[in-house]
């Protein structure tokens, strides 16, 4: 009767100090909290954290800033509503179609029309042709609204901070990386739209 040869069951490799891609992934993956762990990269496990707080952040901010200017009794409106009608009241200056979106970073002009005629028709927005190109500006009602939003914010989200405080320092910082990692998503877009 023949024997069988003997199996054996591989050693592990040694502990080198350096781990596998694989096992720096699960690692990872594990210690970050992430919503697709299927994304995590060795080479910045971070920044799948970061994307997942930026997920989270977006959609509390979207519906902070939705309510709140539903508090100052201008109800119905969209985030981007809220945002375009800011800008459009920003520093009490006519703004054109084409500043409004690259400030905002909406690459879909058609979005922002849609709100603009949708303020226009509230009657918190109005716009004037000059030349080829239309301005558009707040009126008073437009502004009325802004300034008791900006109420409602000092009211419910800014009496959480200390002037001269280290978290203000913090956010600070991390509104710099917020421009710095903006770039680097918008050149990412670019790469991939070439593929």
């Amino acid at each position: 009767m023949a024997r069988k040869p003997a199996t054996t069951t591989p050693e592990p490799p040694e502990e080198t100090g350096a781990a596998s891609p694989r096992t720096s992934l699960s690692r990872a993956a594990g210690m970050n909290i992430v919503s697709s762990s299927h994304l995590v990269s060795v080479r910045s496990p971070e920044l799948s954290e970061f994307e997942f707080g930026l997920n989270t952040a977006y959609n509390a901010y979207s519906r902070w800033v939705v309510r709140c200017m539903g508090a100052a009794g201008v109800r119905d409106l969209t985030f981007l509503d809220v945002l375009v009608l800011h800008h459009v009241n920003h520093r009490g200056r006519a703004k054109r179609l084409a500043d409004i979106c690259f400030v905002l970073n909406v690459e879909d002009t058609h979005l922002v029309t849609y709100a603009l005629k949708k303020l226009t028709g509230l009657g918190l927005v109005t716009g004037e042709r000059v030349g080829k190109e239309a301005t558009y500006a707040t009126t008073q009602a437009g502004a009325d609204a802004c300034a008791r939003y900006r109420e409602i914010r000092e009211q419910c989200l800014t009496s959480n901070f200390t002037e001269g405080s280290e978290e203000n320092v913090e956010i600070g910082e991390l509104a710099r990386l917020l421009r710095v990692l903006t770039g680097l998503y918008e050149q990412a877009a670019r790469s991939a739209t070439s593929l």
